[in-house]
């Protein structure tokens, strides 16, 4: 009985210790955060060619950060990585321009991202043509 108690008790402090490590370390982060709530965010600057890790500035009030950020490298570089679009499906092949293309209305703008509401694009057509139904391979006789 005294084993269960003494044990119990083991239990007891070990979950409280842990409990107020948490909190210090929430406290210690709060510390280190910033009590201004009015960022403004730069765009994502790459730091080497036009895609890849890089960093973007932000500023509130007299306080300035540098936050870690990625432009993926197939990106459209048109809209930027901080625009988020849902797009329709691609229309079809048009035989003057040889393109085809879809529209976009905008999801997300990331960081108070400068974004435009519609965006349209464009892209080649497929040279290859499709067939609804693969060629079947069938057992032939020898």
């Amino acid at each position: 009985m005294q084993v269960r108690s003494l044990l119990l008790l083991l239990a007891l402090i070990l979950v409280a210790a842990a409990a107020e490590a948490s909190k210090s370390k929430k406290e210690k982060t709060k510390k280190d955060g910033s009590k201004c709530e009015d960022w403004r965010w730069g765009p994502c600057v790459p730091n080497s060619k036009d895609c890849g890790l890089g960093y973007r500035e932000g500023t509130c009030k007299d306080e300035s950060r540098k936050l870690k950020c990625k432009i993926p490298c197939n990106w459209k570089k048109k809209f930027g990585a901080d625009c988020k679009y849902k797009f329709e499906s691609w229309g079809g092949c048009s035989a003057q321009t040889g393109l085809k293309s879809r529209s976009g209305t905008l999801k997300k703008a990331l960081y108070n991202a400068q974004c435009e509401e519609t965006v349209y694009v464009t892209k080649p057509c497929s040279s290859k043509i499709k067939s609804k139904s693969k060629a079947k391979k069938g057992k032939g006789k020898d």
